[in-house]
């Protein structure tokens, strides 16, 4: 699957929409990495709590969940709304 974004798009995000599964997403890893990735799903992290599988639209680039493990909650810092700049409009959803 191509990537519904590209290096150098400006996001309009929401810091208090709730994630859903097939949302892009803006999150920290583990290592405080801030990230942009799809919400492929919810699953709970190692200690148990509440956590989502974050996956990258092109497999072949970038560190996603594959990589790192479940994402915590608290660690999704936002939601993507659209993007607005270069190219405005919804973010695709994914295929």
């Amino acid at each position: 699957m191509s990537p519904a974004l590209r290096p150098g798009d400006r996001l309009l995000v929401s810091y208090r929409r709730p994630a859903r599964p097939g949302d892009v997403v803006v999150a920290r890893l583990a290592d405080g990495t801030v990230v942009v990735k799809r919400a492929a799903e919810r699953r709970r992290t190692p200690t148990g709590g509440p956590g989502w599988w974050l996956l990258s639209d092109d497999p072949a680039v970038g560190v996603d969940s594959r990589h790192r493990g479940v994402v915590g909650e608290h660690d999704v810092l936002a939601v993507v709304v659209a993007r607005a700049w270069p190219r405005p409009g919804p973010i695709a959803p994914a295929a």
